[in-house]
């Protein structure tokens, strides 16, 4: 299993971005779905996770009510639409896949332990 995240960019605050992250060598709808981020000198830290079907999401707090995280199984690809952005926001976007395909309900969720594979990550800078 192979994941390609793509969709950075450079965007100014308040401004939106929708990351991708298309799954090879496997079956999207087999998998939980997460992101990560990643910031210079930070640790990787959770932002969201969907279940196999996507009824099921979890969130951040920093992140509710801005991002929203979704899948289309028949193309075996997974999105983070990302809204009013924030300077500290910047970071690299990583995008992990979880064999629990219920892991969004879960606050195991958060644990990048627990997600088997990673995107090579998106790079996401947000100018003020």
């Amino acid at each position: 299993v192979q994941l390609q995240a793509s969709g950075g960019g450079l965007v100014q605050a308040g401004g939106s971005l929708r990351l991708s992250c298309v799954l090879s060598g496997g079956t999207l709808s087999s998998y939980g779905m997460g992101w990560f981020r990643q910031a210079p000198g930070k640790d990787r830290e959770f932002v969201a996770a969907i279940s196999w079907s996507g009824t099921g999401t979890r969130y951040a707090d920093s992140v509710k009510g801005r991002f929203y995280v979704s899948r289309d199984n028949a193309k075996n690809t997974a999105y983070l639409q990302m809204r009013d952005l924030k300077p500290e926001e910047t970071a690299v976007y990583y995008c992990a896949a979880n064999v629990n395909p219920y892991i969004a309900g879960s606050n195991a969720a958060a644990d990048t332990t627990g997600y088997g594979y990673w995107g090579q990550g998106t790079l996401v800078t947000v100018s003020s």
